[in-house]
């Protein structure tokens, strides 16, 4: 099987027709049904019904082209990738987070400091499960996440069949967002009791909606008002506009300056914040730079206690 018999094989399917396909394509309409026919002979499937009518991809045809689609799609992608102007781009640096304002701000100044004419800079805010799948696919170098005595053995578990390593930043008490016209806003410090009728704030995990992958702490605790989201933007109006509440590290983003505190939670589970990388992969001089910027953000702020 060959690249460019899926290719053809995707434009006879589109086209509806060999002659037309081979308009399309610039070969001949024999080279092309030599061509889909050696394809059908060494998959053992029929993938047209030709008739006077035309062609009918068979049901075999059907999902062999969505496959055929996924295949030539990362083999333009790898093409791209590895192109002779992208190769001349060294400056490069992918990173997959949970939805930490830290992170986007070390990833921010790492990108002002480089003013050179080539780089490619990739920051991926997104679930739990998807930043162990870009790190473990060497989609990013770093990812970051949290760990906790509620998700430790699950995440480490998963780690190590991802062949990660968990590298800790930090530990954080657990802290309680909310609006600074909340009812609980001048509170010093919060238990779950306080926080019973009030909506819950947790980013939305997908399919692999775990609670050992949630982002917030006590996530597996019932709570009769939940609302889930899926951005950092959706939580601060949120949390600005709504009487609800989520949990997380107490480290506040600039654009919650204004307009939300974040209160202790009284409990004696602790945030340890760290980031991962792949064992069969040394980290870059960049990623290695953005863990420091990282450190150097987070070592400012009062609630946290960085680790070495």
């Amino acid at each position: 099987m060959t690249l460019q018999q899926l290719r053809y094989l995707l434009e006879v399917a589109q086209c509806g027709s060999f002659n037309a396909a081979a308009q399309q394509l610039f070969v001949s309409q024999s080279t092309l049904s030599v061509a889909i026919k050696e394809l059908e002979e060494e998959l053992g499937v029929e993938v047209f019904l030709r008739s006077n009518r035309g062609l009918t991809l068979t049901n075999d045809g059907t999902e062999l082209l969505g496959y055929a689609r996924q295949v030539l799609e990362q083999a333009d992608l790898l093409q791209n990738r590895y192109s002779r102007t992208n190769r001349a781009v060294h400056n490069r640096l992918s990173v997959s987070t949970q939805h930490y304002a830290f992170c986007v701000h070390a990833f921010v100044t790492l990108v002002e400091e480089h003013d050179e004419d080539a780089y490619n800079f990739t920051l991926r805010e997104t679930r739990t499960s998807e930043i162990i799948d870009d790190v473990r696919e060497f989609r990013s170098e770093i990812g970051v996440l949290y760990e906790s005595s509620f998700n430790e053995r699950i995440m480490t578990r998963c780690l190590e069949e991802a062949n990660l390593q968990f590298t800790p930043l930090f530990k954080a008490r657990v802290h309680v967002f909310v609006g600074a016209q909340h009812p609980l806003a001048d509170k010093d410090i919060l238990t779950l009791d306080d926080l019973e009728d009030y909506p819950r704030y947790s980013f939305e995990q997908g399919t692999s909606n775990s609670f050992f992958f949630a982002e917030e702490p006590y996530g597996s605790l019932p709570h009769k008002r939940n609302i889930t989201y899926s951005d950092r933007g959706t939580l601060t109006n949120l949390l600005t506009s709504g009487s609800g509440y989520t949990l997380s590290t107490g480290v506040l983003s600039q654009e919650m300056q204004s307009g939300i505190v974040a209160i202790p939670l009284q409990s004696n589970e602790t945030m340890t914040v760290g980031y991962v990388t792949h064992n069969e992969r040394k980290l870059s001089t960049l990623a290695q730079r953005y863990i420091q910027l990282l450190k150097e953000i987070i070592s400012a702020d009062e609630t946290v206690s960085l680790l070495s």
